[in-house]
């Protein structure tokens, strides 16, 4: 998957080491000196099957990236995880304008 803007915007270039890590139904991935992953030398990033799998990510699917750039992190949502949370979020918007 290539996301060459949000890896300059990391400071991420090829071959930077990197560790990726699911979690709560996302893939989380960081830089790591002793990462089993790097970055393509086409800005390419890895998602290994079985974090993907664990995610719920199948491949070719759509998903959301996500630099959180002061904590040095590439987050990756499946679309499953974006339609749910937007859900809640207008559930609770719609209920927080019933309440005035």
């Amino acid at each position: 998957m290539s996301a060459q803007h949000l890896l300059r915007a990391l400071a991420w270039p090829p071959h930077h080491r990197l560790d990726v890590q699911p979690r709560h139904g996302m893939l989380v991935i960081c830089s790591a000196s002793d990462g089993l992953h790097q970055v393509g030398s086409r800005g390419d990033l890895p998602l290994p099957a079985n974090a993907r799998h664990m995610c719920r990510i199948e491949p070719g699917q759509p998903v959301l990236l996500a630099a959180i750039v002061t904590h040095d992190l590439l987050v990756v949502h499946s679309v499953s995880t974006v339609v749910r949370l937007l859900a809640d979020l207008h559930t609770h918007l719609a209920g927080a304008g019933n309440e005035h």
